[in-house]
């Protein structure tokens, strides 16, 4: 536990004020999750990004979504070597610990199926070659919200795959206050010290599967999830995937927090980041101004949670 609170401890010296966000990101780290940012541009997604690979001592690659982006520039491609008269894979951006996709919305629907296998498989096949990734693989994609000309949505397909979907926010007049002082020699990323490696991480992912789901917590969060396909409302409900997804966070959220067992309030603490994105409005609610945030907290407050 210590080493994932001096991780959150770490980040925070970079993004000031956000920790809820931080730790968050932390429970994806340790269920080997991915992570969608959806803000406006200067929030931090990018530094936030940076700051966690720092902090763990391992590689990070930025890939910068556009039109014309193929998935060959995302998986790697096989070029012909003349001295050997055969064929070389020259691994693509996707070949290292931390992907940022920045701006994912931008890139077409075809270069955006080319990190569906990554994300859910943990390994590329080019050629009829499969090759595998990192133990500590994870994508952080950021998509602003605001401007979506030139933009593909996300198939359900992909959305699916992102264990939360979170937003940074605007920090508050105190905290930019922090943030112009603690910028105005050198920016703080630049003398961020690492503090964990990807063994002690590995470990840790371990020690969360071991804190213990009750049955009736267990219960409690197919309940949800079985809710949320049935509400009339919504046109499409969370997946089995999501249900694994809730479990698995609020296991790493409990032991975040230093307990030895879930709670219902850690599940209802994390449910919106893990299950908001998988839903699906329907147009005759939508328009009535419903919106998938709202209708899952309907459906929390109307589930009784269970007493241990």
């Amino acid at each position: 536990m210590e080493t994932i609170l001096s991780l959150i401890e770490n980040v925070e010296k970079v993004i000031i004020g956000k920790r809820p966000v931080i730790e968050l990101v932390a429970v994806a780290l340790l269920c080997r999750g991915h992570v969608l940012l959806e803000d406006v541009p200067g929030t931090g997604k990018t530094m936030l990004a940076r700051a966690i690979a720092k902090s763990i001592a391992v590689d990070m690659k930025r890939l910068q979504c556009t039109s014309d982006l193929l998935p060959s520039d995302i998986t790697g491609v096989s070029v012909y070597n003349q001295k050997t008269s055969d064929f070389e894979f020259r691994p693509g951006p996707v070949f290292t610990h931390l992907l940022l996709a920045d701006e994912i919305n931008r890139a077409t629907p075809r270069a955006q199926s080319a990190l569906l296998e990554c994300m859910e498989e943990f390994h590329v096949s080019v050629d009829g070659t499969t090759y595998e990734l990192p133990k500590l693989f994870m994508v952080l994609a950021t998509q602003n919200p605001i401007d979506m000309a030139g933009t593909h949505a996300l198939p359900e397909a992909q959305l699916d795959r992102f264990f939360m979907r979170l937003s940074m926010g605007y920090p508050s007049e105190n905290e930019e206050m922090q943030i112009l002082v603690a910028q105005s020699q050198l920016h703080p990323i630049e003398t961020l010290a690492a503090i964990a490696t990807e063994a002690e991480i590995l470990t840790v992912r371990e020690a969360v599967k071991a804190i213990h789901i009750h049955i009736d917590v267990a219960r409690y969060i197919t309940h949800i999830t079985s809710a949320t396909r049935q509400h009339p409302d919504l046109k499409l409900g969370a997946s089995p995937r999501g249900t694994l997804a809730l479990a698995r966070a609020s296991q790493a959220l409990a032991f975040i927090r230093g307990r030895e067992f879930v709670t219902p309030d850690l599940v209802k603490a994390i449910a919106p980041a893990i299950l908001e994105h998988r839903l699906i409005v329907r147009p005759q609610a939508a328009v009535l101004g419903q919106s998938a945030s709202e209708i899952l907290r309907e459906i929390i407050n109307r589930i009784l949670p269970p007493v241990l």
